[in-house]
C-alpha cells in the first residue's frame, strides 16, 4: 500500500482528487499539505509513514511552490529518492522542463472534467502498481 502525499493549495482540486480516488476504487491513504513547507514538515516528521511514499505535487502554491519544493527534496539525502508526480494546471514549458530536470516521475495537467480526472487517477494507480517501491 502506497502512502500518497497530495500537495495542493486548492481545496476544490484536493476534493476532486479524493473523489476521483474513491470513484476509481483507489484505497491508498492520502495525506494533504497546502504548500511545499507543510509537505516537507510532513515528510520529515511523524504525521505520515516513512515507507512507500509518493507525492502528487501542484506547481502553483503560496509560501513554497512545487519547483521550490522539488529543489529542496532533491537536496535532502533522506528525501532525494522520493517519487514525485506533478499534477498541475501549469502548462508552462519552463515548469515542465525544470520539473523533469528535478527527476519527477511524470508531469500531468489537471483534467478539466471530473470524468477525465478519474481516468488520470486510475492510470496513475496502474502505474504505481507496476512500479517497484521500497
Amino acid at each position: 500500500m502506497l502512502n500518497i502525499l497530495l500537495v495542493d493549495d486548492d481545496e476544490v482540486d484536493v476534493m476532486n482528487v479524493q473523489r476521483a480516488f474513491k470513484k476509481a476504487n483507489i484505497t491508498n491513504p492520502v495525506y494533504v499539505a497546502g504548500n511545499g513547507i507543510e509537505a516537507l514538515e510532513m515528510l520529515r516528521g511523524d504525521s505520515m509513514p516513512h515507507q512507500r511514499r509518493i507525492v502528487l505535487l501542484d506547481i502553483n502554491m503560496p509560501k513554497m511552490n512545487g519547483i521550490e519544493f522539488l529543489r529542496e527534496v532533491r537536496r535532502d539525502p533522506v528525501l532525494r529518492s522520493l517519487c514525485v508526480v506533478v499534477l498541475t494546471t501549469s502548462n508552462e514549458d519552463r515548469d515542465r522542463i525544470e520539473a523533469y530536470q528535478l527527476n519527477v516521475a511524470g508531469y500531468l495537467l489537471k483534467p478539466v472534467t471530473f470524468i477525465h480526472f478519474v481516468d488520470v487517477m486510475a492510470t496513475l494507480n496502474k502505474y504505481w502498481a507496476l512500479m517497484e517501491m521500497p
